[in-house]
């Protein structure tokens, strides 16, 4: 019986790994056939780099202002940059896209990289390829990848710290609960009732990527606790919790969500670390009436996102320079394959968008939007 189940085994796992290298010749080969398509409808000779972006997104206005930011700064380059993740119909892996970009010979891979080893083996096989490799948005610190593009973890933490502090001060936070208990004498009979005032901790909830090893998101939350420790002027208690969310899609997303709105204690406030949460939070304080209890610290700055500014249901957002990401990861890549090395970081500006100046973002529309 345990030979047959060994036997069973072998040959499934025989069957994964078969399947896995047929999945990366098919995509190798739809990509070689997508290049080609694209070399006879330009000038062969028009460009003198072919770069690769794997974006996390490509549907959110996010990625896609990233990707124009790249590709603008391409042309000025004569370099095409390409958004590998468009190139399929099929849904690949950003592990698969990688093997596929390497298997391509490109002249450089942009990634929303993240700490896996799966991802380490991946870039470092680029590298052992000759293909410059640029981490975006998430790192991959273990990896021979030759810069990474990204914002400032630890002063966006403190920007949403000082965020928190305003909104203590403009909601009048924490809140005030009244205990009412009965005093009786030594007879059993009641007195007179007590009030106790007790002011309740003020919650607060950051939603986090299940990526725990993600050094960039524990700094953000470093910057937070440490703002809110050494700013805060009352003698108030604040309880910053962190919350995974499920992000293996939107559905994921939405219910994780949705479960924090089911329990029977809902957060004062809740810090979102990307566009999907931060839209999911807005829909969730809607339909739970929740609107002027939960305020929402956002990210990034979508039409839905501005609107709900506008309304007062989120109270703030950052936004960050996604186009100049996106210029930052070309610049370092042509200064790479000029050079043969770059600066180890690019640093994008954020900027916060509330109440007071967010017409000025409405006015403009939405900057995600090419």
């Amino acid at each position: 019986m345990d030979k047959t189940k060994t036997t069973k085994y072998t040959f499934y796992l025989g069957m994964t790994v078969f399947l896995l290298i047929i999945t990366t010749i098919m995509g190798v080969f739809a990509f070689t056939m997508y290049v080609e398509h694209f070399t006879e409808e330009s000038d062969p000779n028009r460009y003198d780099k072919y770069y690769i972006m794997i974006a996390e997104d490509n549907s959110s206005s996010f990625w896609r202002s990233v990707y124009k930011g790249a590709y603008e700064e391409g042309l000025q380059q004569n370099s095409y940059v390409d958004l590998l993740n468009g190139a399929f119909d099929h849904n690949y892996s950003k592990e698969d896209m990688m093997r596929i970009a390497i298997a391509s010979e490109v002249d450089g891979i942009i990634v929303a990289a993240d700490e896996s080893d799966e991802m380490t083996e991946l870039i470092n096989e680029a590298a052992a390829n000759e293909i410059p490799v640029v981490t975006l948005y998430g790192d991959n610190t273990q990896s021979e990848r030759c810069t990474f593009v990204g914002i400032g973890s630890y002063d966006l933490g403190r920007e949403y710290g000082r965020q928190v502090l305003e909104i203590m001060r403009r909601k009048q936070l924490p809140r005030a609960q009244v205990q009412v208990t009965p005093l009786y004498d030594e007879n059993g009979e009641r007195l007179m009732w007590t009030e106790t005032v007790e002011h309740l901790p003020v919650k607060v909830m950051v939603l986090v990527s299940p990526h725990t090893q993600d050094s960039g998101q524990n700094i953000l939350c470093s910057g937070i606790q440490e703002t809110i420790d050494n700013e805060k002027k009352e003698n108030v208690e604040i309880e910053l919790s962190l919350v995974t969310i499920d992000d293996t899609n939107t559905f994921s997303v939405e219910e994780s969500i949705r479960d924090i709105f089911m329990e029977r204690e809902q957060p004062d406030i809740i810090i979102c670390l990307n566009e999907l949460n931060t839209a999911c939070v807005y829909q969730a304080v809607v339909d739970y009436n929740k609107v002027g209890q939960v305020n929402i610290l956002g990210y990034y700055d979508s039409d839905t996102i501005l609107k709900a500014v506008e309304r007062n249901v989120i109270y703030a957002t950052v936004t960050i320079d996604a186009a100049q990401m996106g210029k930052y990861c070309v610049e370092a890549l042509t200064e790479y394959n000029m050079f043969g090395n770059t600066s180890q970081y690019f640093i994008a500006d954020i900027e916060l968008i509330n109440k007071d100046n967010v017409a000025e973002y409405l006015d403009g529309g939405d900057a995600g939007n090419e």
